[in-house]
């Protein structure tokens, strides 16, 4: 009987260890997340999406269409 105690005992502390490890497993996961995040919103805000060429003044191409990538 005193085995099988063991054992319960064991594999108790056992899960414990490994649902710690995965505290901070997704602790770190979730901190690297939250940087991308900020990242790309800095990226983003950096960006200035709001000023766009004019028109060509002459010439066959580009004159009547304001089109870019």
């Amino acid at each position: 009987m005193d085995v099988a105690v063991s054992n319960a005992v064991s594999q108790s502390l056992y899960m414990n260890q490994a649902q710690t490890a995965e505290q901070a497993q997704m602790q770190v996961f979730k901190e690297a997340l939250d940087t991308q995040a900020q990242q790309v919103s800095e990226i983003m805000a950096s960006a200035d999406t709001g000023a766009q060429p004019d028109l060509a003044k002459e010439g066959n191409v580009g004159t009547q269409v304001n089109t870019f990538a």
